[in-house]
């Protein structure tokens, strides 16, 4: 698989966290702001300790907390294949192989080797708008990114809270707008 050619009209090469994190993604479609690196601030993760990011993308907020808790191990989930792809060209451009693992999968279709429970921490940024309130973006990516597919905000609620082992955390960016819809039940868990 070879690199992601920067130099190809259909990806920009970004930066995050002042030139920490170098990131390959779309020119068009979902494109990675300060969404993700406010997201990987939050998460509580040590040294040794383990992180699923749901629906990574390109992988701009696993790459932040990869970069910023170092000996912390990022496991990233995402659907559309080509971003798995991008995924996974930036981990070995921030020489984070190591520690940062993409996987293709959806809540649907997890990938088999994630383990209910093993996740000390687990983060993610769904998709914020209703399926069938939204006027869908023109671009196919972005409205990808940003309205409900199958599985609506209390199903990655709970695949999350599944993946993520006692006293672990779940860190969401839902829209404000959302928050009454998200129901949680474990008391353990911090919005």
């Amino acid at each position: 698989s070879g690199m992601t050619d920067p130099a190809s009209q259909d990806f920009t090469d970004d930066t995050l966290l002042d030139g920490r994190v170098r990131l390959m993604q779309p020119a068009q479609g979902y494109r990675a702001a300060i969404d993700p690196v406010m997201l990987a601030a939050a998460i509580p993760a040590k040294a040794g300790e383990t992180v699923l990011d749901l629906g990574c993308g390109a992988g701009a907020a696993a790459l932040c907390l990869a970069m910023r808790v170092d000996g912390c191990r990022v496991t990233g989930i995402e659907a559309e294949r080509g971003l798995v792809r991008l995924a996974g060209d930036n981990v070995v451009r921030n020489g984070l192989s190591d520690r940062v693992l993409i996987l293709a999968g959806d809540l649907s279709r997890p990938p088999q080797r994630l383990e209910p429970g093993s996740f000390a921490h687990v983060m993610a940024n769904p998709p914020y708008l209703t399926a069938g309130t939204a006027t869908p973006s023109p671009v196919a990516g972005k409205a990808q990114a940003n309205i409900e597919g199958e599985a609506d905000l209390d199903a990655w609620m709970r695949f999350a809270l599944t993946m993520t082992r006692a006293k672990g955390s779940v860190t969401v960016i839902p829209r404000a707008d959302r928050l009454e819809n998200l129901q949680i039940g474990r008391a353990s868990c911090r919005e």
